[in-house]
């Protein structure tokens, strides 16, 4: 059964054609679709809030995509999908980098894009309160994580993390300890088919790394298993009930 929520987009692309396109195709599916055309008028609507997610265009005059993306990850996790003309690989790993969720080229089918938008949406979508079960908790050393409360901490940091990448690191912390590769990783996270020139996950990866203050060549969590994948490092692993 679909999960609801608020169910309120935001589409931020100066292509006024192609944005009323996905505006009359999302919204017999249950969404309320906001446009905006300039980057500067999108980051500003964005930043209100509200959003189940934001469909982005990188290719926009004055303030570009990539521009919006990184002023709104300084306050904002709202899951990101940016809209790419943009055939080079690098150029997608940049929007990655910066926090995106996914991508996707403007080439994209309707059926595509509600299926990535419905996968990066499900991935930051928090189980409501009530008669729930009480919250699991994942813990290694130092690093906790509860996937109901949808929040991640490191000592007593709270890390600022993106659905995709809190989705990768409860997929490491519940393996615990086992090799994953990064076709599973992207199996789990991302719900679309692996290809081998995606290096999507080594770029989340990486931005994990960083969060979590570790070294990759002597890591305290995520270990690289050469020609093979992921894992974290089992020390101290433990699963639970939060209090």
């Amino acid at each position: 059964m679909e999960i609801q929520s608020n169910r309120r987009l935001l589409v931020v692309d100066d292509d006024r054609k192609l944005a009323g396109l996905i505006r009359e195709y999302l919204t017999p599916m249950g969404y309320e679709v906001e446009l905006r055309h300039t980057g500067t008028e999108g980051l500003e609507e964005a930043r209100a809030g509200g959003y189940e997610a934001v469909i982005l265009d990188v290719m926009m005059p004055g303030m570009d995509g990539f521009s919006v993306l990184k002023e709104l990850r300084k306050t904002s996790n709202v899951p990101v999908l940016m809209l790419t003309a943009l055939g080079d690989e690098a150029d997608r790993i940049v929007g990655l980098e910066m926090g995106a969720d996914d991508y996707l080229p403007k080439t994209f089918s309707s059926r595509e894009l509600l299926a990535r938008l419905r996968a990066v949406t499900r991935r930051s979508q928090v189980t409501s309160a009530g008669e729930s079960p009480a919250p699991r908790e994942y813990v290694a050393g130092s690093l906790r994580l509860c996937e109901e409360t949808h929040v991640a901490t490191l000592g007593e940091e709270v890390l600022e993390l993106t659905a995709l990448e809190f989705a990768i690191l409860a997929s490491l912390l519940k393996s615990k300890g086992r090799v994953k590769s990064r076709e599973r990783l992207i199996e789990e996270v991302s719900d679309r088919r692996f290809d081998v020139f995606d290096r999507s996950i080594d770029v989340h990866i990486s931005s994990l790394r960083k969060k979590l203050h570790d070294d990759a060549r002597n890591p305290r969590f995520i270990r690289t298993i050469r020609g093979v994948g992921y894992s974290l490092n089992e020390e101290d692993f433990r699963e639970g009930h939060a209090l």
